[in-house]
């Protein structure tokens, strides 16, 4: 393989965070405990909301869809990264990398998307609290998350179409600790400007459309919040959103920072330890955030260890 020729690819190389032998054993163990406690933590939210039945609520039912796409984010990319740790190693095949691409961006999307659908949820409980029986049906609920499920689907599908079609140049080295699309396009030889132009337009309409969705539910939210007379009032309704909005400025600061940082510095290898944030240490915390302040996971995680209905 000659650098700067044009090859089939077989594989590429993961740089990941540091090279040095000493460190690595804590690398190890940093990301196997965060990975446990990410999957255990998203696993009990999971289990509690399907068992108790108080939690068999809109709210609760999308909740146990973001643990679900939590896990699942981690296990796109913290599996690999611990093998390769162990076993020195930074290879990742081309097959493999693509799978990685395609299930992060569509896990991305999902996380997006659920995120507004979630403040959506919110708006009508708090803003239209008589009609929301009747707007937030079951059948309504699971359209809103089989709408995600699709769009977010077909938004991977076409990405990882058009990044099948480019050509690549060695050295395949990826200045990540996962194949992240944006990377992968950066290493390849052949033009990308459709790539680049269906990149923009997709974190346009992807990430934009969201959050202007999640920026309206709030704006309209604080609105209805203000006009309660009672102190008492205006904090229980603001508790019943406070822990998605903490998970949403998580979010949306991590991922923001990550790019416009990157961006900033030029520089492709910024963006490793900072993807860490959104992609490993935030799936790790949104369990923490939905449980410590809420009375009614915490209640049913009792009754759940407890064996009491």
């Amino acid at each position: 393989m000659e650098q700067g020729n044009e090859t089939k690819i077989l594989e590429f190389l993961l740089l990941g965070f540091s090279e040095e032998p000493e460190s690595q054993p804590f690398l190890f163990g940093l990301f196997l405990s965060t990975y446990l406690v990410t999957v255990f933590g998203n696993l009990l939210i999971i289990l509690a909301t399907i068992t108790d039945s108080h939690l068999h609520t809109p709210m609760y039912f999308f909740l146990s869809n973001l643990s679900f796409i939590d896990i699942c984010v981690s296990s796109t990319t913290v599996p690999k990264l611990l093998r390769n740790i162990h076993t020195q190693s930074k290879v990742i095949t081309y097959g493999g990398c693509t799978t990685q691409m395609y299930f992060f961006l569509l896990l991305a999307a999902l996380d997006d998307f659920l995120l507004a659908v979630m403040a959506y949820d919110r708006f009508v409980a708090i803003c239209h609290p008589l009609h929301y029986l009747v707007t937030m049906t079951p059948q309504f609920c699971g359209l809103l998350i089989l709408g995600s499920w699709i769009i977010s689907v077909l938004h991977s599908f076409i990405e990882i179409s058009l990044a099948l079609r480019l050509s690549f140049c060695a050295p395949l080295d990826i200045p990540h600790f996962f194949c992240e699309y944006n990377q992968i396009v950066q290493l390849a030889c052949s033009d990308t400007f459709f790539n680049d132009i269906v990149i923009y337009f997709a974190t346009g309409l992807l990430a934009g459309g969201p959050l202007t969705g999640i920026i309206f539910s709030y704006s309209k939210i604080i609105s209805s919040i203000c006009i309660i007379p009672s102190a008492l009032g205006k904090y229980k309704a603001f508790s019943t959103c406070a822990s998605h909005l903490t998970v949403v400025l998580l979010f949306y600061s991590t991922c923001l920072g990550v790019y416009f940082g990157t961006f900033a510095m030029h520089d492709a290898h910024a963006s490793a330890p900072a993807s860490v944030m959104y992609a490993v240490f935030t799936p790790m915390l949104n369990p923490f955030i939905y449980s410590l302040r809420n009375k009614d996971i915490k209640g049913a995680l009792k009754r759940f260890f407890s064996g009491k209905p």
